[in-house]
């Protein structure tokens, strides 16, 4: 049995990061099979001027064109926050291995609320969840992002 290695920690750096800019402060990291990270990002969707600039689709997106291919089995995605509607298609069309996810988002979470693709008759591919994984932390840091603009 492998030992399991979270990369959560790296996400949660690229979130801090993504909030600094301005970002709503969600960060991911795409592992490849062998524990190589494929990509990181945090959200880009206003330096990009991009609604699709989520964290998720940024990795993916980068992993795929290294890759040379529009999917990824065998890779696992950590992201800080319940990846929404959009990231969680994108994931299953990428083919995405296992998710882990940490703060849950039951306003605008894809996966666990809202419209829970991966339950849904036409996906086609469902990743292995895991949530909660520093949820707290990765809660805190969008709670403090949300707090800071209404002072603002």
């Amino acid at each position: 049995m492998t030992q399991f290695t979270s990369y959560m920690h790296i996400a949660l750096q690229e979130a801090r990061a993504a909030a600094l800019r301005g970002e709503v402060p969600v960060g991911a990291v795409l592992v490849a099979p062998g524990g190589q990270i494929a990509a990181q990002a945090g959200n880009r969707t206003r330096e990009l001027n991009d609604p699709t600039a989520h964290a998720e689709i940024l990795v993916i997106r980068a992993a795929c064109a290294a890759a040379g291919s529009e999917r990824l089995p065998g890779y696992v995605l950590y992201v800080t926050l319940e990846p929404c509607a959009m990231c969680a298609t994108a994931m299953s069309a990428a083919r995405i291995a296992r998710l882990y996810y940490g703060a849950s988002d039951p306003k605008s979470g894809g996966v666990e609320g809202g419209p829970r693709i991966f339950e849904h008759p036409q996906c086609h591919h469902v990743p292995e969840v895991y949530d909660g994984i520093a949820g707290a932390e990765s809660a805190a840091i969008l709670k403090q992002f949300f707090a800071n603009r209404r002072l603002g």
